[in-house]
């Protein structure tokens, strides 16, 4: 026996390029074109007075952030577990509440990080289908099951779930923890909050990396029972105590705190992504209406490797995936108005070209 037959082996997440050439147009990792909320830079600022705390341990639950949180969604700060991006909030998850040996569920085409966390904690699987126009099927979620997770808006395709739809998903598995991963929330859509009042079994994680444009900064959070964030700390302080640093912890609430700022921000992005989809569609481009920062979409008439290549070729970056069911589609995220006017020309020049 090699001491190599003991190493986990897993197929890793591959996250989008990070172009070294600033001169790129980066719309392929979703990340917002928008600075963080004037209170977080003037934290930043002021953090040089406080450097002295940092060859202290930061404080193990993010009290400020915690309580920030909390208040904006009317929540006890019992409710709230915060983490090191909404990824760091998820994985914990998967090892806290996915442990029964039954499989979970979520989508086919969804969030490529699940079946990533599933293999590496040994948890089996099932992957739901979506219907041929991208919605989630509730009544695929309706059987025994060791726990349901999926985002909604669903990633990558950003095509938001009715209300209906996951609710029944959630009360269809009492015995079961459901996980709602909200990450595009802030675009547009509805969340499940409201039903943490009704649902012991609900889990929503949110993140600060998209609406909050801080993801950088590393911050996500999960809202649920305090039963169940319990439990997810109890892990966490299992694991490492003190995964959320300092500036995280200050800056993070202070954006929370800047509401205006961030109606400001989202809603802009809002306009610039109707606004895109308009062109889009007198381009012959298909896709469903999106509700997040990003458009999911394909033309009929070119192959999404070959649409892919000739936009890096122009210096823009978006994201193509390959995989069965969406290789012909692009995901676009929404950035300035400029940059997706240069898009939306580059995109006219490639199908004037054929």
């Amino acid at each position: 026996m090699s001491f190599e037959d003991g190493i986990r082996k897993v197929v890793p997440y591959v996250a989008g390029e990070q172009p070294a050439d600033r001169n790129i147009i980066k719309l392929n990792t979703n990340e917002n074109p928008y600075p963080p909320a004037p209170g977080v830079q003037t934290a930043l600022r002021e953090l040089a007075d406080r450097s002295a705390e940092l060859r202290l341990y930061p404080d193990m639950n993010a009290a400020p952030l915690t309580a920030a949180l909390a208040k904006k969604y009317g929540l006890d700060p019992e409710q709230i577990y915060v983490g090191v991006g909404s990824d760091d909030v998820l994985s914990m998850c998967f090892l806290t509440f996915f442990n029964t040996g039954k499989p979970i569920l979520f989508p086919d085409i969804t969030y490529s990080f699940y079946d990533v966390w599933a293999d590496l904690y040994r948890i089996p699987y099932i992957q739901v289908p979506l219907d041929e126009n991208f919605d989630i099927c509730a009544d695929g979620y309706l059987r025994d099951n060791g726990g349901v997770i999926f985002p909604n808006p669903n990633a990558p395709t950003g095509v938001e779930a009715d209300p209906q739809t996951v609710e029944k998903i959630i009360a269809g598995n009492p015995g079961s923890i459901v996980i709602v991963d909200e990450a595009y929330v802030d675009f547009g859509a509805r969340s499940v909050l409201p039903l943490l009042d009704r649902y012991e079994n609900l889990i929503v994680v949110q993140t600060f990396s998209k609406s909050r444009a801080m993801a950088g900064m590393r911050i996500g959070f999960a809202m649920a029972s305090p039963g169940l964030i319990r439990a997810l700390k109890d892990v966490k302080f299992s694991f490492n105590s003190y995964t959320m640093n300092l500036p995280s912890i200050l800056c993070g609430a202070e954006a929370v705190k800047d509401d205006g700022y961030f109606r400001e921000i989202t809603a802009k992005i809002v306009s610039a992504r109707e606004d895109f989809e308009e062109k889009l569609r007198g381009m012959g481009f298909v896709f469903r209406n999106s509700k997040s920062n990003f458009v999911f979409a394909r033309h009929p008439d070119i192959s999404g490797d070959e649409l892919f290549e000739k936009l890096r070729g122009k210096n823009i970056c978006v994201r193509h995936f390959g995989r069965p069911r969406i290789r012909e589609y692009l995901r676009i995220t929404i950035g300035t108005p400029a940059q997706m006017e240069a898009v939306t020309h580059a995109l006219k020049e490639i199908l004037e070209e054929r």
